[in-house]
């Protein structure tokens, strides 16, 4: 679902940074009196595998689509609204500057359709109340896929908001809508899928890395913390390096949405900052498409899986520290 720039105008893209601003920089704060130092290494594996599970587009049958998995509901389940939302900004991040997936111009747009749902409404009004009389693998798996199906359709439907405030006539809103919606539907379910999937290792793993989670589940667990992390971190690697080469080849909802429309799946857009966010991604994406420059090699895109989760893990790993998150880590 990551937008191109050409599909807002500079207006409507200023406005999405500074909400997505606003709510990073509440998290920020929240997080900062947060004590649960557990969270630095998690966020940075997280991410990780956020990022590399996003590089595998799975074939929505019958549609000619694919969808991806956005994250937004897994990270809240383990970390919470706040950290989880911060660690998606860190993926969408990497992949707008070094990978050039979604401009830079509408990052605040990004960031508000893939992260802020399913961060903040995923976990706090799907998550939170689902798990508050305790968790099982039945209320994980319900929630899971509740969350994705309802925080998609909000960020496919903003996706749609955005372009209709932004005047592109080529995506005519009733029609878009129409178009976006069923695709993302089918898209958030198996999101939902795999989001329960990973959830319920968690819940056997380690449960008390689960959001909400209650102190007695920290010894009923049947690895170690570390032990867990490295797991996760392995199925990163794994993902990012290995799987990602069976990515499926078709456009995913917004690209297929828009071809369906227009005959074409990306949009061309004129003017000054077009240009000179396209200056800077260029510039800055090392990788783009997750290839070597120039070339189709099935190593650029296994360079590029590992290379970006660790570029992730360490963005966000050493946003913990530069920025002060998690007190008691900081001032130890």
């Amino acid at each position: 679902m990551h937008m191109a720039d050409a599909l807002a105008a500079p207006a409507v893209a200023g406005t999405m940074y500074v909400c997505s601003a606003a709510a990073a920089a509440y998290s920020v704060k929240k997080i900062r009196l947060d004590v649960d130092t557990k969270k630095v290494p998690v966020m940075g594996v997280m991410g990780a595998f956020v990022f590399a599970a996003q590089m595998i587009n799975f074939t929505i049958p019958g549609t000619g689509s694919s969808g991806h998995l956005c994250g937004g509901m897994l990270l809240s389940a383990l970390l919470g609204p706040y950290a989880g939302f911060l660690t998606m900004i860190g993926v969408l991040l990497i992949q707008g500057l070094l990978f050039a997936d979604g401009g830079l111009l509408v990052l605040g747009c990004n960031v508000w359709n893939m992260a802020f749902y399913g961060c903040f409404l995923g976990a706090l009004l799907i998550w939170k109340p689902l798990m508050k009389h305790g968790m099982s693998r039945a209320k994980i798996a319900a929630a899971s896929i509740l969350g994705c199906v309802l925080t998609l359709q909000l960020g496919a439907f903003s996706v749609c908001l955005e372009t209709w405030a932004s005047g592109i006539t080529e995506l005519p809103f009733i029609v878009f809508v129409e178009t976006m919606q069923p695709i993302h539907l089918a898209i958030g379910f198996v999101e939902g899928l795999i989001t329960a999937a990973v959830l319920m290792f968690v819940y056997e793993a380690r449960p008390e890395l689960l959001y909400g989670s209650s102190p007695e589940e920290e010894n009923r667990g049947r690895f170690s913390f570390k032990k867990t992390v490295l797991i996760l971190a392995a199925a990163a690697v794994l993902i990012g390096g290995g799987l990602s080469l069976a990515a499926s080849s078709h456009p995913d909802g917004l690209e297929w949405s828009i071809e369906k429309l227009t005959g074409s799946a990306e949009l061309e857009a004129e003017g000054g900052i077009y240009e000179a966010s396209g200056a800077v991604q260029e510039a800055t994406s090392l990788l783009p498409d997750y290839a070597f420059q120039g070339s189709e090699s099935a190593l650029g895109t296994t360079f590029s899986g590992i290379a970006g989760a660790a570029a992730v893990l360490g963005v966000c790993v050493g946003a913990c520290y530069l920025f002060k998150f998690f007190r008691k880590c900081t001032e130890s």
